[in-house]
């Protein structure tokens, strides 16, 4: 798939390329940024420089990942974005807010943007959030934007060599008042 760019009332939202190796850069300096997300730690230049030259771009080339860096009006880099297709209709979506631009709601507003547009452009019937327990602004990102949270995944991230448990969380298509592109029926409690 060719990558697409989407606008928010406040955001830009487009691919990264190898002008904001720059930035990315800079952004993946913040020990929290490489605490909780799986990135290389320590983040080298030559990172940044796979991740805007080679990773991004394949993955749009091959529709396995989808990449935005969450861009300000002025240019400035406020974030990444990414949902990557773990099987048939289930994509997970992963973020990260640059440190300045932290608590002003531009992940969150993101997440919505870019889920829409996965639901409705890339049959996607289910966007999975996971994030190690206790990177509570990654759960509120996830909550402000309307995920269910679904409970714990024991030893389901492999962070830097260490296996941690996770929370999980979905946010499906009837969730933003959209259509899924198969029928969805919930399970029911079996009554004892």
């Amino acid at each position: 798939m060719d990558p697409v760019t989407l606008t928010t009332d406040r955001l830009l939202l487009r691919t990264v390329g190898p002008h904001d190796t720059d930035a990315v850069y800079a952004a993946a300096q913040d020990p929290e940024i490489q605490r909780w997300t799986v990135i290389p730690s320590p983040y080298l230049r030559e990172h940044a420089e796979q991740f805007v030259g080679q990773m991004a771009p394949d993955g749009w080339a091959d529709s396995s990942t989808y990449t935005f860096g969450v861009f300000l009006p002025s240019g400035e880099l406020a974030g990444m974005l990414g949902i990557t297709m773990r099987s048939l209709g289930t994509g997970e979506i992963g973020f990260w807010a640059t440190k300045e631009h932290r608590g002003n709601g531009y992940i969150t507003e993101a997440t919505l943007a870019v889920s829409r547009w996965a639901f409705t452009s890339v049959a996607i019937d289910r966007v999975e959030w996971r994030a190690e327990v206790g990177n509570a602004a990654s759960r509120a990102v996830a909550e402000k934007a309307g995920f269910t949270i679904e409970g714990i995944l024991r030893s389901a991230i492999d962070n830097k060599g260490v296996r941690r448990d996770c929370w999980v969380g979905s946010l499906l298509p009837s969730d933003l008042d959209l259509p899924s592109t198969a029928p969805y029926l919930p399970g029911r409690p079996q009554s004892s």
